[in-house]
């Protein structure tokens, strides 16, 4: 047992280090849970674990990777185990040489091909379990390297090739050209994970799953860096702008609800205090004056850059409610404003398609300069600065050694209400190769700011 409860807490510990907050009461209803259970039953556990742990759907992905770590369903090369044999003998022939040959490849290529045109899953993860054992084992490493590599196995294997015959045979049931071209594509992504995942389960068992997860598993949705956010990671990131932004208007509801009343009137508080022999039992305030934020956001659309910006505009327009008013420009040598593009009610995809269309319009020579936007923005734009304005400027400050027209943007900062850049490099980077970004900061306050954590808490702070 004490074996079950050091798996428990390190799991747990995974979990938090991932990125998904669990807490000690959390903890202790999970460890509760697992143990009216049979241990055998290893969906019924990795559902009492996410029933008691997991609080979002955004933290699910990193849940089940760690727990497939953890409690793997396999163990050694897998194939007795998914027969129903003893799965402790991890002598198959099938790992490594010798069979890793032409025919072999050539055979387990058509075998491949033939599952996944048939929608054999049985089959599909015994291949998967195949291919790292075949042809993505390499016991002749170095000491303290793993025997096993996913990306070996998929080199070898290639099951993009296949995406061709694939379609040809779907073709061949009845279906059209593009159903069929998504659903090979969904079939490859999908035996592709199924790789991976065996091969993390194999070097776990080498290793330990702890190392493993501590080196290999991607943060959660909310704690992924925009700059290394992948095709897949940045549609997610997509899909928690809208649940993201609601939060964040109930929180900003409740304490506006919560600051109510205003200052303290102490001229109507003594006054009222008569009635009651100089008692001041009943307070009186001073009625509170709106305040709400004109917001101009300036965005750095070009490169990786673009993703952080575009993320942080569609927050801003989804808590639009929250400010006085919000105007917003791109730029990348030049300014346009794209103000027009969030409209109430606008899809999230049609907005992002939008915004990508409007680069080009931010660009005249095609290099980024913050220098020249400045002056751009204040020949152009200057109405839209002003002593009520708050101005939110996003980009990581890497100027391609240009001029900074450092007047420029002071005289831009003077003429606002407060101003607040957000970076989505590391501090640590600043200030090196071509960033500016410690020059810009000496002007105006610079804040990190590398994922969706970090930008809803300060978009929150902003609309306080």
């Amino acid at each position: 047992m004490s074996g079950l409860v050091e798996r428990h807490v390190a799991f747990v510990e995974a979990l938090r280090s991932a990125g998904v907050p669990v807490s000690l009461a959390e903890d202790i209803d999970a460890a509760e849970a697992i143990g009216a259970l049979p241990w055998d039953e290893r969906e019924l556990l990795r559902t009492a674990y996410a029933a008691t742990l997991v609080k979002r759907q955004a933290h699910r992905p990193q849940f089940d990777a760690l727990f497939d770590l953890f409690f793997p369903a396999l163990v050694g090369n897998g194939h007795t185990a998914l027969a129903g044999e003893d799965t402790g003998d991890d002598e198959n022939p099938q790992d490594g040489q010798p069979n890793d040959t032409g025919p072999a490849l050539a055979d387990f290529r058509d075998r491949l091909a033939e599952a996944m045109q048939a929608g054999d899953d049985e089959q599909l993860a015994r291949l998967a379990i195949e291919a790292v054992g075949t042809f993505g084992s390499m016991p002749g490493r170095a000491p303290g390297l793993s025997a096993y590599s996913a990306y070996q196995a998929l080199k070898r294997t290639d099951p993009d090739e296949l995406v061709e015959r694939i379609i040809a045979g779907l073709l061949a049931q009845g279906m059209d050209q593009a159903a069929a071209g998504r659903r090979a594509r969904r079939i490859v992504d999908d035996f592709r994970k199924r790789v991976e995942d065996d091969a993390l389960r194999r070097i776990a068992e080498e290793k330990g799953a702890q190392r493993v997860a501590e080196t290999t598993l991607r943060p959660t949705i909310d704690n992924l860096s925009f700059l290394s956010a992948r095709r897949t990671d940045l549609e997610a990131m997509r899909r928690e702008i809208q649940p993201l932004a609601r939060r964040l208007a109930t929180r900003l509801t409740q304490e506006h609800h919560a600051r109510r009343r205003g200052p303290l009137d102490f001229r109507r508080t003594v006054r009222a205090s008569i009635s009651t022999g100089g008692v001041p039992i009943t307070t009186h305030h001073k009625p509170k004056r709106p305040h709400r934020t004109e917001l101009v956001v300036l965005c750095d659309v070009s490169g990786s850059v673009a993703n952080f910006a575009q993320f942080t505009l569609l927050l801003v327009f989804a808590l639009r409610d929250q400010f006085t008013k919000v105007r917003a420009f791109t730029f990348i040598d030049h300014v346009h404003e794209v103000t027009h593009h969030f409209k109430p009610g606008a899809d999230v995809v049609d907005v992002m398609a939008d915004l990508t269309a409007s680069v080009s319009h931010a660009a005249l020579w095609g290099r980024t300069n913050y220098g020249r936007a400045f002056d751009k923005f204040v020949e152009n734009h200057a109405d839209a600065l002003g002593p009520k304005t708050s101005l939110l400027v996003l980009g990581d400050g890497r100027s391609n050694y240009s001029d900074l027209h450092l007047d420029t943007f002071r005289t831009m900062v003077d003429g606002c209400k407060q101003t607040w850049w957000l970076n989505p490099e590391h501090q640590r980077n600043w200030g090196t190769g071509d960033s500016a970004a410690k020059e810009y900061a000496a002007i105006a306050p610079m804040v990190e700011c590398r994922n969706l954590t970090q930008l809803g808490d300060f978009v929150h702070d902003l609309a306080r």
